[in-house]
């Protein structure tokens, strides 16, 4: 089962958060979601684990919890499949279509 952290320290590296969830059981991996043009952790991640047992145990017990003296709490919760591209707001089946209004460029 595939797991949904938010509210990761941004010091929090992947090493970390596997360390965390270990705790409850088998990880098969752990990834901090970085910002792509600085690097830095966003402050969420995913981490997948081994049994769905042991990721429920590890949601029960680890949601709402903080990891830092700053007191934000985290958020676990089974991670939602994300939807295709062409499906979501913004997608290119759902673009308004432009007319062409430019009289030199016909074809």
């Amino acid at each position: 089962m595939t797991l949904f952290v938010a509210g990761l320290p941004y010091d929090v590296d992947n090493a970390e958060l596997q360390e965390i969830f270990e705790k409850f059981g088998a990880v098969k991996s752990a990834k901090v979601t970085l910002d792509r043009e600085t690097g830095k952790s966003r402050g969420f991640g995913f981490v997948d684990m081994e049994n769905d047992e042991d990721a429920l145990q590890a949601i029960e017990l680890l949601n709402e919890i903080s990891l830092d003296r700053k007191g934000k709490p985290l958020v676990v919760k089974k991670a939602e499949d994300r939807p295709a591209a062409s499906s979501r707001p913004g997608g290119f089946q759902n673009r308004p279509s432009r007319p062409n209004n430019n009289r030199f460029n016909r074809w």
